[in-house]
Order: C-alpha cells, then structure tokens, then sequence
C-alpha cells in the first residue's frame, strides 16, 4: 500500500506500526503534526496473514501513505531467541525477555528512514514502561534521527491517556475495537504479553486475557513425548526430524499452548522505578528452556554451571533495561556462546495436563565418572573417603573446637 511519495511537500516520518491503540492513534496525530506517515509492520512471526493483511488495512484506513510489512522472524530466533535459550536466565527469574523484538524494529526504523531520506521515526511507546528505552536507545545507538513519541507528549497534558486515545480516535471516525480498548497485546515468536484493564488494577485476570494457551481446567490431558535436539546449545531438531527455528518456534507455541504450557503473571520493576503487572504466554520458550537446562547440567562442570547464571542474569539485564547495544552486553554473550560448546544432545520431554518436566537426557558428553556412579559405585575406598570429608570439614571442625566445645 504506497501513494504518490514523490509528490509529497510535507517531511516523512517512519512509524513502527501494530495497528493496536497506541500506534493507530500515532497516525492521525502525527498528520496533524505536519508530517506525512509511513507505516511499518515488523512481522516477528506472532500473528497470520490474515492478521497482517488487517494491520495493513488499518494502516491505510489511517491515511498513511505507505506500508511496509518487514519479515523479521528468521532474525529474532538467531539473534534473540538463541541467545536466550543459551543464557537459561529469564530477568528477575520471571520474565522471559518477550520484549526483545523491539531491538529488531528499532533496526527497521532506522533502514526505512535512510531509505526515504528523512531524519524522523515515530513509536507508539508510553513515558511509563521500559520499550521507550529499548527503541529510543537503540535507534541513538544507529545514528542521528529525531523521535518522535507521541504517547509520550499527550501524557503532559492527558492524564487518562488510553482513554483520550479512544476519543481522539472515535471523533476522527477510526472505530476502535473493544478489546483494543481494554488490553495492551505484544505477540511475536517469544510469545505473548499483555497488560491494560483488570491486569494494571492488580485484580484476577479475565480468561478473555490469556489467547494462546488453554484454561488449565480444560488442557489436554492426552500425554505428549517430545525430543528435541540442539547443537552448542541451539535447537536444530524435534522428534529426530530437522526443523527451521522459526517453525519450531511456532509448532511449540501452537501445540503446548493446547496444554496450557507456559501462562505466567509478571510483577517486576520497570527501569524507572514502577512496578509493572502483566500477563504472558510463552509455550515455546518454557519447553525449549527446561529442556537446555537439563542438558546444560549433565554437560557442564560444576564450576560452569555455579558461575553462569551470574553472567546471565548481567546479560538478561541490560536486555530488559534497552542496553542491547552496550559492549558489555556483546562481551557476556560471546561468553555464553563460548560456554555451550560442548551443550549438545537431545532432551526428551514429557507433557500432560499443564506439567512440562524434563525426564531423559542422551548426550557424548554427559559429566559421568565412567568408575563412578552416585549412590552406586565408585572407585575409591572407605580410607579415601573418610579422608576426603575429614579435610573437607577441617575448618568447620576447627571452628567448632573452638566455639562449641564443651568448656564454651
């Protein structure tokens, strides 16, 4: 969907588009503003065609003047979603980084406005939440553009700013869907997020507000056995069968969100300093991240496996907190690269009326003592192991001899 470019006397701005709320608001105000809108959809391989088609339906409804639907899905599962399975560390060990794509669009932006020769990108992102600083960094990171943010200018003089959004929208003849009105909805290839409504109240969620995953009273309880296999702790396989990390990514959503696999409600503390409720459904990353765990633990040594999650919980910080150009963040993943290459194997899965766990590991590289076996056998005798736990203990012991005796 393109009109006459050329022809335009007014400057271009690029707008990263979804075609909920926030950013078909950005639309008409940004006209009003001065400019001439295009729109751009980055598609992370969340939605259908026939979503993306009403996306680019909306968009010229709205009246910009040209659409781009960017295919960023291959790109989020190499430069994302591997990334994360490798680091096992989702932020504060609850969130699984489902905001990552925002990176990737903030890219988008930058290469559209090069493309069209204008100095001005657009988001639809709040001056509440943490997205402001993932694209607003990211885009300052990749060169010179003026932001424009225009959820964020209303907020100086709007206070009930969804609201304000609807009726701006409603007196300009845009129909706003109604649960467009109530829910904030993030969908892509890491899952889905959701806030907005009873969610931001702190009060019970809605079922309307879980899409991907089935009621927990109502999951398949048919049991399911699934093997994937990964390389240097990145999936390359389900069942024994090759498979594209996108499509895996989508089977797994599809399949365990029918066992009510990965639902999740997220408190956590925003960069600027509000705590922040939402709900997320991610089927796919739960499976794929039990199963590297229980990989990672019979391929790791216990020195490995003690220090990694500090160099995790680095990394998945400065994801959170829109610091993914930092060079610290480049530093630390190339050593979480550098500790999965020996993570490979195939995890086997079993799923059942909402439990996932993990029940059997074949890996060349499993840590095992081929003399050895815990609660077994080993290969020393009884004088090898008393002297081991004596010395073990020895500092405790003389602490204790000290400290506890009989004459203290």
């Amino acid at each position: 969907m393109t009109k006459n470019i050329e022809s335009s006397n007014k400057p271009l701005v690029i707008l990263a588009f979804s075609g909920g709320l926030d950013t078909s608001f950005c639309v008409p105000y940004l006209q009003e503003q001065g400019f001439d809108v295009i729109t751009v959809f980055a598609d992370s391989g969340g939605l259908s065609e026939s979503e993306n088609a009403a996306i680019a339906e909306r968009s010229r409804q709205l009246g910009a003047i040209a659409h781009h639907s960017v295919d960023i899905s291959q790109a989020l599962f190499e430069g994302m979603i591997i990334p994360l399975i490798r680091s096992g560390y989702w932020y504060q060990q609850r969130y699984p980084l489902l905001c990552s794509d925002r990176y990737l669009i903030a890219a988008e932006l930058v290469s559209l406005a090069r493309q069209y020769n204008t100095e001005h990108v657009a988001h639809g992102c709040t001056g509440m939440g943490n997205d402001q600083l993932r694209l607003d960094l990211s885009i300052r990171a990749l060169g010179q553009f003026t932001i424009h943010a225009p959820i964020r200018e209303i907020q100086d003089s709007h206070q009930q700013v969804r609201s304000y959004e609807q009726t701006y929208l409603q007196q300009r003849g845009f129909p706003v869907g109604q649960r467009e009105s109530r829910y904030t909805i993030n969908e892509n290839l890491l899952g889905l997020t959701l806030s907005g409504a009873e969610v931001d109240q702190w009060q019970t969620p809605g079922e309307e507000s879980y899409i991907w995953t089935t009621p927990p009273e109502q999951a398949d309880h048919t049991p399911l056995m699934l093997d994937i296999t990964f390389d240097a702790g990145a999936p390359i396989s389900l069942n024994g069968e090759p498979i594209d990390g996108v499509e895996l990514m989508k089977s797994l959503n599809s399949r365990l969100g029918q066992y009510a696999i990965g639902r999740g409600i997220y408190t956590g503390d925003t960069t600027i300093g509000l705590k922040g409720r939402i709900v997320f459904e991610a089927p796919a990353l739960t499976a794929l991240s039990s199963a590297h765990k229980a990989l990672e633990e019979a391929t790791l040594s216990r020195a490995q496996n003690d220090f990694k999650p500090m160099i995790a919980k680095r990394w998945s910080e400065l994801v959170y907190h829109g610091a993914w150009h930092d060079p610290l963040r480049h530093n630390l993943q190339i050593m979480l690269e550098s500790l999965q290459q020996h993570v490979s194997g195939t995890v086997t899965l079993s799923i059942k009326g909402g439990q996932l766990h993990a029940v059997a590991v074949d890996t060349p590289n499993l840590m095992q003592n081929r003399d050895a076996q815990y609660a077994q056998q080993a290969a020393w005798g009884q004088q090898q192991a008393e002297g081991f736990v004596r010395l073990h203990g020895q500092s405790l012991v003389t602490w204790s001899d000290l400290h506890m005796g009989a004459d203290n």
